[in-house]
């Protein structure tokens, strides 16, 4: 019977093996591809939104700097599309250090994060996006090499295998999730910036679409930019598509520029209304106040009776939906509000006061 071959590698090569099957893997798509890497803001100035986080990140980086340390580690959270990924790279970019980016999800063993922090080098940001998706045994690397730099490999099987203590170089740690709660509470701890990325207003859209407008060399009238930022969700990345669609209209009527009347057009050509309600949310309420008369209702029922995942209703539409206030999330599940019959135009049942006192004794 043939002997089964052990190796002989360095723990360091396997490592740097782990490091390559871990970047070449297919990232998560996220709102910098809408953006080719040029037109992408790279410092705080030109970073658009969000003024009192970046004035508090330009004092801690500033601070930083003249002593000569990394930043502490930062966590970054709100829903998505609101420039995590974005911001991640303005604070390497402002601390003039490299990042290496990748996601919770593709982190699927211990060595996958050892092998990214053995290539890091003094200074440099970690940036792991949906870090809520981290498994158990990934967070326990991460814990000692967050706080002592350091972490410990386990080489061989059986009463062959040891231990080995390895030191990493003093690196930021940049975590992005939806999800606060799904964050366990050891990995929250350890971080010593937690910033929450609010949805952007009007004007503050306004003037990220101009900006790309003119990045992109394809003009846009100031009406036409209010209005595409009025039905952006108060979202940078869905403001960025839509406008980008606005300008495939203009271009196929040959018109050398955005107007409100191209707007009009390619919104309805979208399905968008004035509120930015689309196809899949006015679904939901009709579902929601049709089908269940008006909840409450599990987000599992309603995702099936959609047809979506429950994920994406609860990241992506739902979280819309509360801010607009069409829809509350109760203990007993999902219930529409009376804003959400007035937009459809439906009569709200006599029962809908009672739901509505009950929802104010959580306010």
């Amino acid at each position: 019977m043939k002997k089964k071959q052990t190796s002989n590698q360095d723990p360091l090569e396997l490592l740097d093996q782990d490091e390559e099957n871990v970047l070449s893997r297919s990232p998560l798509p996220g709102e910098d591809e809408l953006l080719p890497p040029s037109l992408r803001p790279r410092k705080f100035d030109e970073f658009i939104g969000q003024k009192n986080i970046v004035e508090k990140l330009r004092v801690f980086i500033s601070a930083t700097l003249q002593r000569g340390e990394p930043l502490d580690h930062t966590l970054l959270l709100g829903p998505p599309g609101l420039g995590k990924t974005t911001l991640a790279n303005v604070i390497a970019s402002e601390l003039g250090v490299q990042i290496k980016i990748t996601s919770g999800p593709v982190l699927n063993r211990a060595g996958d994060v050892a092998a990214l922090l053995t290539g890091l080098r003094r200074g440099d940001v970690l940036f792991i996006d949906e870090i809520h998706r981290l498994s158990k045994n990934v967070e326990e690397v991460l814990y000692p090499a967050m706080e002592d730099y350091h972490f410990d490999v386990l080489i061989g099987k059986g009463p062959t295998a040891r231990s080995i203590r390895m030191k990493v170089q003093p690196f930021t740690l940049i975590g992005a999730t939806t999800r606060e709660g799904d964050v366990s509470a050891p990995l929250r701890t350890r971080f010593g910036v937690v910033s929450r990325i609010d949805y952007y207003s009007i004007d503050e859209l306004t003037s990220l679409i101009q900006s790309v407008s003119a990045r992109l060399q394809y003009p846009i009238d100031q009406n036409a930019a209010e209005e595409v930022a009025r039905r952006a969700r108060g979202t940078p990345r869905v403001a960025i598509r839509l406008f980008k669609r606005m300008r495939d209209v203009a271009q196929v009527n040959n018109q050398p520029s955005v107007n409100l009347e191209t707007v009009e057009t390619g919104m309805a050509m979208l399905q968008v209304d004035r509120n930015g309600l689309d196809y899949i949310d006015r679904k939901i309420l009709e579902v929601l106040l049709k089908r269940f008369d008006g909840g409450p209702v599990s987000l599992d029922t309603l995702a099936v009776s959609v047809g979506e995942e429950a994920d994406t209703i609860y990241d992506v539409y739902e979280s819309f939906l509360i801010q607009v206030g069409f829809l509350a999330r109760t203990s007993r599940g999902r219930v529409a509000t009376r804003s959400a019959y007035e937009y459809l135009g439906l009569k709200p049942p006599e029962t809908l006061a009672n739901v509505e006192e009950q929802l104010s004794l959580f306010d």
